[in-house]
């Protein structure tokens, strides 16, 4: 492996993504450190660089996932920049808002911030994980997908949008595309969602009034994202222990179903010629 491994870590402008950032810095990790446009990019980087790590660790990378254009463009560049890279930390995300919101693209804004661009990031830097002895995937979920269900006849919620549904759902996938890695998907060597725990950040309304310290939901994170630590290939992890996923996330049929419809909502296959 790499004396300096390399991380494509999304969403590191606040919250657990900038602490995880940090913590992976510290180990000798080369961290890609994508934020959703250069002002928070720039803004977290010199945050970084007033913590004391090393400038040499971190690469900066910018893309807004309600734009798949974007996130086509940030592949493209990472897989240039970096030809082998080691892990993909599907950090970012947002709680959605009151109202729905569509994206240029078509999608309901949650599903697609919190699933469909982590999806597209993922397939289209596939070769790229292939071709390092790790090449792990990291997806960020919730405890909240087990409430969730994928709603397949209105998937866009053009029926009664629910704010904390839509988040559900969409953490629901994430999870279920984590399975969809380790068994569908050979180029991808390793794939685990995480629950970071209830902490203290902008994700924090959707669970409690209360959270705990941010860098408490960095660290299970940042081991997991660690290219020496030993995961369980396609596992959920609640904090630093393995954990039971939602029936949903691990139903082989419902995985291939989602799978497949991912393709044709992010237009994969054009893309990838």
């Amino acid at each position: 492996m790499n004396e300096s491994p390399t991380i494509l870590l999304t969403g590191t402008s606040e919250g657990i993504g900038y602490e995880t950032a940090r913590l992976l810095a510290a180990k000798q990790c080369t961290v890609i450190v994508h934020a959703r446009t250069r002002e928070e990019g720039e803004e977290s980087y010199q945050r970084l660089l007033g913590s004391g790590v090393d400038a040499r660790r971190f690469q900066p990378a910018v893309a807004d996932f309600t734009d798949l254009r974007q996130v086509i463009d940030l592949a493209v560049e990472v897989a240039e920049l970096f030809p082998f890279l080691d892990v993909l930390v599907n950090n970012a995300g947002t709680t959605g808002t009151h109202g729905r919101v569509i994206t240029k693209d078509g999608h309901e804004r949650t599903f697609q911030v919190n699933y469909l661009a982590p999806y597209l990031l993922t397939r289209l830097l596939e070769d790229a994980l292939s071709r390092s002895e790790v090449g792990r995937v990291v997806n960020v979920s919730s405890s909240l997908h087990r409430g969730g269900r994928i709603n397949w006849n209105d998937i866009n919620w053009k029926r009664r949008y629910n704010r904390g549904a839509a988040y559900a759902q969409s953490k629901l996938a994430l999870t279920m595309m984590t399975t969809a890695l380790s068994e569908l998907r050979p180029k991808v060597r390793e794939a685990v969602s995480v629950h970071p725990g209830i902490i203290a950040t902008g994700m924090l309304p959707c669970y409690s009034y209360r959270g705990r310290p941010v860098v408490e939901g960095a660290e299970p994170v940042a081991r997991l994202a660690d290219p020496g630590a030993k995961v369980l290939n396609g596992g959920y992890y609640d904090g630093r222990l393995p954990a039971k996923a939602a029936s949903a996330a691990v139903d082989p049929d419902s995985v291939r179903k989602l799978w497949t419809y991912s393709e044709r909502l992010t237009l994969f296959d054009k893309h990838q010629a």
